[in-house]
């Protein structure tokens, strides 16, 4: 049952901020509420004041240049999905976001709103820190961005501050040889296991070392040790089994109705494999 609470709708980023500051840790910033109003109604979180950032239409924007892809804060995951520049600048992106939970979720949920909320097990993060993206903040004091793995910090955690909100998530698009993959095992609305890949392959070996990113079976997103896999074979079983057993090590796994924490360290080390497959399959 929702408790009472007041909303309030701002018209601006500085109106935003004012009210976060007005109301500190009282308030909670509102776009898409799918995770945070369930939240209230189950009880687990509580929040006087809500603060609507809905009717700010800057913060829905989304664009690109040759460098960077920047979706504003009220972006929805359906708007993402559909976004011809999203498409045609960053389409393994398009393609997560096509698949994030259900069609109600994604009609109403944001970007910004999935990462603020720092669910565990989310799509979004893995991806977006293997391709170094930031959350760009606005406060009191101005401005500032911060990397996916800086601003998540733990379970239901972030860095954000008390008076900020956030504007935009800014991604780096990567050069034409890099290739880009999201691989993911989900057998209800959210994944059990979610591995991200990045890296320029060429003649079946990773040019430079990859990137691979596991999300969904830790408390959060965690970046796996890749540098001595630099210029190897991406096709050889030595090279793929031993990123499965880099990803494995990188995470501590979360028991839960999805599985133990054995049972998903093993999925960890088959998506991994999977991830470095279906970079193969880009490159040739």
């Amino acid at each position: 049952m929702l408790r009472r609470f007041d909303v309030h709708k701002a018209t601006s980023v500085k109106e935003a901020v004012q009210l976060r500051g007005l109301f500190g840790e009282d308030a909670a910033v509102y776009a898409g509420g799918t995770e945070l109003l369930l939240a209230m109604k189950l009880g687990v979180a509580r929040w006087p004041h809500l603060i609507d950032v809905k009717p700010i239409a800057a913060l829905r924007e989304i664009s690109a240049t040759k460098d960077t892809l920047r979706i504003g804060a009220t972006a929805t995951h359906w708007d993402i999905e559909r976004d011809a520049v999203v498409a045609k600048a960053l389409p393994a992106f398009a393609r997560l976001e096509a698949n994030v939970a259900n069609v109600r979720v994604r009609a109403a949920g944001t970007l910004a709103g999935n990462l603020a909320f720092a669910e565990p097990h989310a799509d979004p993060p893995a991806l977006l820190m293997a391709l170094g993206a930031r959350v760009v903040l606005e406060g009191a004091d101005g401005s500032r961005s911060l990397p996916i793995a800086d601003f998540i910090t733990g379970m239901y955690q972030t860095a954000i501050a008390a008076d900020e909100i956030i504007v935009a998530i800014e991604v780096p698009l990567p050069a034409e040889d890099v290739r880009i993959a999201y691989v993911k095992f989900q057998i209800l609305e959210r994944p059990s296991v979610g591995v991200a890949a990045v890296a320029a392959v060429r003649d079946g070996r990773f040019v430079g070392e990859p990137t691979v990113v596991v999300g969904a079976v830790d408390e959060m997103a965690r970046a796996v040790p890749t540098a001595q896999f630099a210029g190897a074979d991406a096709r050889a079983a030595a090279t793929r089994d031993a990123i499965a057993e880099a990803a494995r090590a990188a995470v501590e796994p979360t028991a839960d109705l999805a599985g133990s924490v054995e049972y998903k360290r093993h999925l960890v080390g088959v998506f991994a494999q999977r991830a470095v497959d279906a970079l193969l399959a880009q490159a040739r």
